[in-house]
Parts: structure tokens; sequence; C-alpha cells
């Protein structure tokens, strides 16, 4: 049998659900194939979306039209807004989500966009033509023909599990691997690698004495991933912490020569950012405590997730030392924790838009680029969506800056510098944090989906309202004067000096003791017009006052930016031969050859090019 699509996606993790959802939203006939279609966007590691940075991440992608956002708001058992004690550039949203129901939610969503079709299968071949991906031939016989090809496979590929000394072939646990899908990738040149990645044992909640733990709370205010209007359905859940103790660790000790990571079993790198509890125990050998969260897997279930004690030791010893803390003393799991190995491919073969460099029309997104995490998969996989759908409209090609959005660091780090571990975001990793921040991804991003046809009128619209508001706003703070003697009461009753004579309301705004809203019942005039605001109130008198707080440093960012921008317009590529460029360093023209940077400045951004070979190009450039 044979099947025909414009596009088709190899994988339904997140990356593959946004990849599929925008093509098909721009119009393309799309497929996505999957083996099983019952784990759809399957939370394979923790029950969450979002956390330091990925939620910055969640948030563009909702700006850009994708859907993430809105089904994590809509399977949510717990939000919380994190870094709440720093600056509104590190503020980050985090949810727990109901495992089950995400996936359900997913699939749902899926099943009703046009142009989009579903296929229960094992890809196992691609299928190349005269340099071009054209199709996939099946586990079961079929073969698909498409236009493009996008490559979300996750850890299935040659995906190897390991518990002990256990080792098990499978994507995830109690799923098949996919088979002979990089082997014929590999033979058309591409570049392969293994990685490693792990996740920790599930308990019933019924045995742990959670009065011996620490309860955490979720927020409850307007804060939500999606800036669509989206009501919390489900049942609110807390989480609990607990942390290991020196008996733990010293079980724990006990079973390293069984430890895959230890005994050499397991060759591949693990993430840095995320490690096991083995490794744990020998980075930090002087720490007497780790502290773990216990997590809900969903709204009734009493499976708990243990955040912070990934393993792939034997399931005794993981057990065992988990019955080492009081809360935990007589845990019954659910299964054990265990690492995964599959195969990745160098993302430095890739351009921009996630589309090979080596073979035409064929793009890669998620884990198989070398990431690690749900939220870094998804923003892979709209923006290799989009320009799939893009090139084969004859569109310009959908690229994200640098200074646009975290998606865009994402994949700039990627296809510039590549990966020797996987790659995990962080708001350090951005040099413009404070213009990338949570609270204004759809003012940096729905324009421009807009402009491509993703993101809806409807949308856009609710843009421009909220611009609106938060422009007459600013306006009125800006020139709004307040008298001494009217104000100072008020003042002092929040703590900070009063006034000697009149200012702008600005100016008190300005100060970090004051807040629009405490301030709004000194000063009649601005909580009346605080009161038109209706419902979109908080979301408006927050985006405003942090533009007006930290005015200086965003003006200052965007400055530095637009700089950085002059050079991210100096376009190098195909213009030199690097290798016979003398006056540039040995490792540079290697970097240089290998990764034909489109720009002056992604060429600054490449491991081993210095700032003495950028000045050569500068000059080659300007020639």
């Amino acid at each position: 049998m044979k099947f025909y699509y414009d596009i088709l996606v190899i994988g339904a993790g997140h990356a593959g659900c946004e990849a599929a959802a925008a093509a098909a939203n721009l119009g393309m006939k799309t497929c996505l194939m999957t083996i099983d279609m019952n784990k759809i966007a399957q939370m394979s590691c923790n029950p969450a979306i979002g956390g330091i940075a990925k939620g910055q991440i969640v948030r563009e992608i909702d700006a850009l039209g994708g859907y993430t956002g809105i089904i994590a708001d809509e399977a949510s058992i717990q939000f919380r807004m994190l870094n709440r004690s720093k600056g509104p550039a590190m503020w980050s949203p985090r949810a727990q989500c109901d495992r089950t129901k995400f996936s359900i939610l997913w699939r749902e969503k899926l099943e009703n966009i046009p142009n989009l079709y579903m296929w229960q299968d094992c890809a196992n071949e691609l299928i190349v033509e005269e340099g071009k991906a054209v199709g996939v031939r099946t586990q079961l016989g079929a073969e698909f023909r498409a236009k493009s090809i996008i490559i979300t496979a996750g850890t299935f590929l040659n995906g190897l599990m390991h518990i002990g000394r256990v080792q098990i072939e499978g994507g995830r646990i109690a799923e098949p691997a996919a088979k002979g899908l990089t082997e014929s990738l590999t033979r058309h040149g591409i570049l392969a690698e293994r990685m490693k990645t792990g996740t920790p044992v599930r308990l019933d909640k019924r045995s742990i004495n959670l009065q011996l733990t620490d309860i955490q709370e979720g927020d409850n205010d307007f804060h939500r991933f999606s800036y669509e209007p989206i009501e919390r359905k489900l049942k609110q859940n807390p989480c609990w912490g607990c942390y290991t103790n020196p008996e733990v660790h010293e079980t724990l000790r006990s079973g390293l020569d069984e430890s895959p990571l230890y005994n050499g079993q397991i060759q591949s790198i693990g993430p840095r950012y995320c490690p096991s509890i083995e490794t744990k125990i020998v980075t930090f050998a002087e720490r007497d405590r780790h502290l773990l969260f216990l997590e809900p897997e969903g709204e009734t279930t009493q499976e708990i997730y243990v955040n912070g004690f990934s393993s792939s030791l034997p399931m005794e010893i993981q057990l065992n030392a988990l019955r080492k803390i009081p809360a935990l003393k007589d845990a019954v799991a659910y299964r054990p924790g265990y690492a995964i190995e599959y195969d990745y491919f160098d993302p430095t073969q890739l351009k921009h838009t996630l589309e090979s460099k080596i073979i035409e029309n064929l793009y890669f997104a998620g884990q198989v680029n070398g990431t690690t995490g749900y939220e870094e998969a998804a923003g892979q996989g709209i923006v290799a969506g989009i320009n799939a759908a893009q090139k084969l409209k004859g569109n310009e090609p959908f690229i994200l800056h640098r200074d646009e959005a975290y998606i865009g660091v994402l994949i700039d780090d990627l296809v510039t510098k590549g990966v020797d571990e996987p790659y995990r975001m962080f708001t350090s990793r951005a040099e413009y944090r404070i213009l990338l921040r949570s609270d204004n991804a759809d003012a940096r991003l729905t324009k421009r989906s807009y402009e491509i046809g993703l993101a809806s009128e409807e949308r856009y619209h609710r843009l421009l309202d909220k611009q609106k508001k938060i422009a007459e706003l600013t306006e009125f703070i800006e020139n709004f004067s307040v008298k001494a003697q009217y104000i100072n009461e008020g003042l002092e009753s929040l703590g900070t000096t009063p006034l000697t004579r009149g200012c702008k309301l600005a100016s008190i705004i300005e100060r970090p003791q004051v807040t629009i809203e405490s301030i709004a019942p000194f000063i009649g005039q601005l909580e009346s017009r605080l009161k038109k605001l209706g419902n979109s109130r908080d979301e408006i008198v927050e985006a405003t006052e942090i533009e007006i707080k930290y005015s200086g440093y965003i003006q200052r960012e965007r400055e530095l930016a637009e700089k950085m921008q002059r050079l991210e317009n100096i376009r190098i590529k195909g213009r030199f031969d690097y290798n016979s460029i003398e006056s540039l360093s040995t490792e540079a023209r290697q970097k240089l050859t290998a990764i034909q940077p489109e720009t002056i400045a992604q060429a600054s951004r490449i491991p081993g090019v210095s700032p003495s070979d950028i000045n050569v190009l500068m000059v080659l450039a300007h020639k």
C-alpha cells in the first residue's frame, strides 16, 4: 500500500504533535505516524510542563498558535510561577499535569484538525531520491510518500533501557524500540551518536507517610500558560518534599558496581542538569542529603513521581534506599526507575529551519537533535512544522532570532554549537532574557505567526486589544502628577519614603516597595482606570508594571540586541572557502567549513572561532 501526503511526521511525542498540528493548520495535508496512538504526547518522565526557561518556551509556543500551553492548562492539577522572588526575566511558569488526561486531550485536539491524519506504525526506512527525502517504508509493509518529512522519534531509535544489569530494548517502558531508521539515515552521510537519559521510581501514595513531608501548594491567581482564556477544570493537588540522608546514600553506594553508569554498561552521556541519584552521591560526595519532590501523576491516581531520584540501579537497591527515608519507610513501588540509551543526530547538520543540510526536505525536531525535555522538543516541533509548510508554499523561512524567543536561542545553540550532552534550556543561555520574559511572549511572536497564517485572527486581535490597554495605562502613569499631601500617607503605609514635592506617578511605581495595585487605593483616578480593565486587569497591570519598573534595563538590552543585529545582517554563507584563508586559526577553518554559518553573528557563536577570526571575516566581508 502507498499513501501520499504533503508532510509526514514520524513520532507523536511533544515535538511531533506540535509539528503535525502546525503543518496541518497551515493547510498542508499532513500525516502523523506513531507506534501507539494511545500514547500520543506521552509524558515519558515527569508529569509536568514548564519550569525554569522551559515555561517561557511553552508561552512562546502558545503565542505562535501551538497547543502545548492550552493542553497543559486544561490538564493542570497544580500551577506555580517559579522564581517570583527574582526579577520578571526569571519568572517561569510550571504546572503539574494529569498525565493521562494530557495525552487524551492532545489526541482529541489532533483528531479534529482539518488536513491532519494519523497512522499507527513504525517507520523503518527513509526513502531518498536525488538527494531528497520522499517517503518512508514501515514495519507493516506500507510505503508513505511525502514532499517533506519531519523526524521526531524521541528516545525510540534503537532505544535500550537499563535497570541494573538488566537490559531491555524499547523506546519507553513496555514500548518497542524503532529499528532501521537510524541506519537508513546514516547511509546518506548523516552522523548519529548515542545519548542517555533516565527516569525515577513511581510509588503508591497510600504507602507514603505524608505527615513526615513538607507540603507544597500551588498558586491560585490569574497566571496560565496560554494567552487564551483557559479555565482550570481539574482538582488542584499539592506536591510534597522530603530529603535523602546518609543511610540512603550508603545503600546506593553498595550497588554502584551494578550501576550501568559505573560498570561500563552505559557509555553514552547523560544530562548534566538532571543527574541520576547515583551520579549525585558520587559527584557531590560531601553532601549528606538531596531534596526529593513527590509529585502526583494525576487528579485521582495514587501514583507518585519521585522527582530527584532518577536511577538505573537494580530495582531492589532503589527501593531499599528509598525506605531509609522516614516518610517512605513503607514505600510500595509501581515500577522502578531506569536509564535509556537512544540515537540522536548531530544538530550542526541542520539549518536554522531544522531542515537537514545533507538531505533536502528532511527535518529533525526534539530529542533526536540532542535535547532533553518536553518543552524544548515542542518548541523545535512547531518551528519544523512551520518551515516544512513554508517551503512547500514557496514562502520565506520562519527563523526566530536570539532576541525574539527562547526557541530561537535553543535552535541557534543546537545548529551552531552542537551538543555533547542532552541540551536543556536555562535563562542563563539567553543573553537577552530581559526581553524574553514569560509575560510578553505574545507581544514578541503572535504578529509573526499571524502573518504566516498560523495564529488565528481572534488571537491577533486579542493581542492588539491588550497592547492598546497597556499603552493607555502606561501613558496615564507616566503623565499623571501626584502631590505629596495626597500620597504620603499611602507611601508610608507601604514602607517607602514620603515625598517632599510632587512628581509623576511613574516615579513612584518605579520604587521596589510600590506596585500599581498597592498604590491604586490612594489615587482615585488610577483605581477607576483599573476597574475598567475587567477580567484582563491582572494581566494588563502586571505587563505595564514590568515595563515601567524595568524600562532602563529593557531599553539597554534592546540597544545591545540592535547592535548584534548588524552582525546578523552580514551574510557570509557560501562566500568563502575557509580552508584557503590562512589568517584564520586552524580550528576556526575546520569549524567554519563544517557548520557553514549564515552570518557573521552566527560565526561568532561557534566554539573555537575567536574574536580575531571574526575580525578577519569582517574585513573579508566588507571587501
